[in-house]
C-alpha cells in the first residue's frame, strides 16, 4: 500500500459500521444493538435521501429506484435477460432496480461486521446515480472504482450530517470488507473488474475525505 493511499486510509477511523440514526427502530436486539434488517433499511433509506439532497442542490431531481430486491443464491431477479447471481449485489439499469443476495449479505455483516453492509448498498446506489447521470467511461472497473468512491462520499456525507455516528473499530472493519472485495489482479481489461483491494480502498478514501464531487 502506498504511503498516499495509508494517509488517506487513515481518516477512515470516524466512519459507521452501524446506524445510530436508527436507535428506536423496533427490531433491534435485545442489547440495543442494530439488527441486520436495521442496517440494511438504514443505508438504503440514507442513502437516497442524500443522493435526493445532493440531486436537488444542483437543480435536478434524482429518481427513487423501482424497487430493493432480497434474493436467495440463484433465485434472484433477471436483469436485461441476464439471470442474477449468487453471492452479490447489483444494480440493474433495466429495471431500475437494486438486488442483493441476502444471507451473503448476511454473512458478511456477522462475519466482517456491519460496516458491509454500509459500502455495499452505497456502492449500489452509485451505480444508479451514474445511470441518471449518463456516466460513460471506457472500461467497467471504472465505473466500479467510482461507485466505491460515491459509497465514500456518501457515508462522509452521513457522518457530517448527523445520520451516522462512529464507533471503535471501524476502521479495520471497513479495511477489511474492501479487501475482501478486491480482484486478485490488476486486470482493467476483464469487463467483469472491479479494482484490487487497493484501488478499491484508494477510491473509497477518494470519496471519504474530499466528497462525491471528488469522483
Amino acid at each position: 500500500m502506498t504511503p498516499f493511499v495509508r494517509l488517506a486510509l487513515a481518516a477512515l477511523l470516524l466512519l459507521p459500521a452501524a446506524a445510530c440514526g436508527l436507535a428506536t427502530s423496533p427490531s433491534r436486539d435485545r442489547r440495543g444493538l442494530d439488527t441486520f434488517e436495521d442496517d440494511v433499511r438504514g443505508a438504503r433509506t440514507l442513502s437516497e435521501e442524500f443522493w435526493k439532497q445532493y440531486f436537488a442542490a444542483s437543480g435536478a431531481t434524482y429518481r427513487p429506484i423501482n424497487d430493493f430486491v432480497p434474493y436467495s443464491g440463484a433465485d434472484g431477479p433477471a436483469c436485461g435477460g441476464q439471470p442474477s447471481a449468487p453471492n452479490n449485489a447489483f444494480y440493474c439499469s433495466a429495471g431500475h432496480f437494486i438486488a442483493y443476495d441476502e444471507e451473503w449479505m448476511r454473512t458478511l455483516w456477522s462475519r466482517i461486521g456491519d460496516g458491509s453492509v454500509y459500502l455495499i448498498i452505497p456502492h449500489e446506489f452509485g451505480h444508479a446515480v451514474q445511470a441518471q447521470m449518463d456516466t460513460a467511461f471506457e472500461l467497467n472497473v471504472q465505473l466500479e472504482l467510482q461507485a466505491d468512491c460515491y459509497a465514500g462520499g456518501t457515508l462522509r456525507a452521513l457522518i457530517d450530517s448527523g445520520a451516522l455516528t462512529a464507533e471503535p473499530g471501524d476502521e479495520e472493519e471497513l479495511l477489511l470488507n474492501l479487501a475482501a472485495a478486491g480482484d486478485p489482479t490488476d486486470d482493467w481489461l476483464d469487463p467483469a473488474a472491479h479494482g484490487t483491494a487497493e484501488q478499491r480502498q484508494r477510491s473509497f478514501a477518494a470519496g471519504y475525505t474530499r466528497g462525491v464531487d471528488a469522483c
